[in-house]
């Protein structure tokens, strides 16, 4: 999945005109990565179908709900942060009800309720149907989670244009720094036809959009039956009514196969654009990570992928500072990344997490010499992606306008290049040919040309 990032509600111009049935409202707050986006978004669908509201405001709030992450050091202070905070909202309303959820809570339960006794409730991953010990609406007649209409649908009081889907939870790598194995479990895909209802229903309520989701998404299908792939799965997606553009995340290396690269290339709702970590660009460093390839296999794919994907565009994770890594290792990783040329490079300095085999070791290199290496990775990356910008100045590009933001309507192409215009009136959900007239390391500036008639 992509690193750490907080999600805020989506911003529009227009308030929220629905009311809350129930006069009761929720608060969610989450961290991390897009699977937990994904399942906040399904706690927002349950609270939202049994009357609550959504507020921005903790003290407004009757339902407090914080998805965790716990990947790096820096998101579980974070996470902490936030629930120390809450622990004068409490007494100040202490009927408020506080939910912990996330990687953070797996097998954490037991030491979380001392460490934090202001929480009410902790359920791990995908456990939705705990919800219903602190909201008593979602209860059906047997007291148990009741069977809500649309459950896969997004917010009816928030008109969305873009939806993640899992597809496959869990991963069965076990990369040696990685702690997801131990929060999330093995892997296990989700019914075929089970995620083609849930994107039919999404591109049915106007969602234009989809992103389908696993730890390891190019694993999905393995342990199904039927022997359908996530290439397969991809082009059943490809033909929902109404779905313009779908993307997928994250992707491992050793599962890129040529099927794959080819339904991308063929399909024409699926983006030109791949997610497709590497980590490290030295083979010693990926044997140490436990990734299972090397830097050869790697430059292989991404070979394959350029010269079947027309205007690809490539973005990868790099961990700097792994126990161990030399100065001439390290010096392999900027010069993969100065042959490759990617369009963006998530980095990240490395920090053991307790549980994992690279926690064992010494972590024995300075964090300041992981942060030199991190500011060289990020000159190298601002240098590439302001030129690859730079060269879109004067073209045309194809952008999904996904919200409002400093005055400003916000889209990406379909290469996932962020782009903003001015105009006035309404564009939230349309299609919109643009022209690129400024650059920046991290967006580009537009003007609008046409909105797209859409051909699905």
């Amino acid at each position: 999945m992509e690193p750490l990032r907080l999600f805020p509600q989506p911003v529009t111009p227009q308030a929220s005109s629905t009311a809350s049935r129930s006069g009761k409202s929720y608060l969610i707050w989450t961290i991390g990565c897009q699977m937990n986006e994904a399942e906040s978004a399904k706690v927002e669908a349950m609270l939202s179908q049994v009357g609550y509201a959504r507020t921005e405001v903790e003290e407004e709030a009757d339902v407090i709900v914080l998805n965790s992450c716990v990947v790096r050091q820096a998101a579980e202070d974070k996470v902490a942060g936030k629930i120390g905070s809450l622990m004068r909202t409490k007494r100040n309303n202490p009927d408020v009800r506080i939910a912990l959820t996330g990687c953070m809570v797996t097998g954490q339960e037991k030491s979380l309720r001392q460490r934090f006794p202001h929480i009410d409730l902790f359920f791990e991953p995908s456990e939705f149907d705990r919800l219903v010990e602190i909201v008593p609406e979602l209860a059906g007649a047997d007291g148990d989670l009741a069977e809500l209409p649309h459950y896969y649908q997004p917010l009816s009081s928030d008109y969305r244009v873009t939806a993640h889907v899992p597809i496959i939870y869990g991963c069965n790598f076990v990369c040696s720094y990685c702690i997801v194995p131990y929060r999330r479990g093995r892997e296990v895909s989700r019914p075929f036809d089970e995620i083609v209802a849930e994107v039919t229903k999404l591109g049915s309520s106007g969602v234009k959009e989809v992103t389908l989701l696993g730890q390891t998404v190019n694993a999905y299908g393995h342990d199904l039956p039927d022997g359908r792939d996530l290439a397969d799965l991809l082009t059943a997606v490809n033909s929902v009514p109404g779905i313009e553009r779908v993307r997928f995340l994250t992707s491992h290396p050793k599962y890129f196969s040529d099927k794959l690269i080819h339904a991308i290339a063929d399909l024409p709702a699926l983006c030109e654009h791949v997610n497709l970590p590497v980590q490290a660009g030295d083979n010693e460093v990926l044997r140490k990570m436990r990734r299972t390839y090397t830097h050869e296999h790697y430059r292989d794919r991404i070979e394959m992928i350029r010269n079947t994907i027309p205007n690809v565009t490539l973005a990868t994770d790099i961990i700097v500072g792994f126990p161990g890594e030399s100065d001439e290792q390290f010096e392999n990783t900027l010069r993969l990344l100065e042959d490759i040329e990617f369009d963006k490079v998530h980095v990240a300095m490395y920090s053991p997490r307790p549980g994992t085999l690279s926690a064992r070791w010494e972590d024995e290199i300075p964090h300041s010499v992981k942060h030199a290496r991190h500011q060289a990775v990020e000159r190298i990356q601002e240098r590439v992606s302001l030129q690859k910008h730079q060269a879109r100045v004067g073209q045309r590009e194809e952008i999904l306008v996904d919200g409002f933001a400093k005055g400003r309507w916000r889209g990406r192409t379909r290469g996932n290049a962020l782009v903003f215009f001015d105009a006035t009136g309404d564009w939230l959900g349309q299609t919109v040919n643009v022209e690129i007239t400024e650059a920046s390391t991290w967006y580009l500036l537009a003007e609008p040309v046409a909105i797209m008639a859409t051909a699905f």
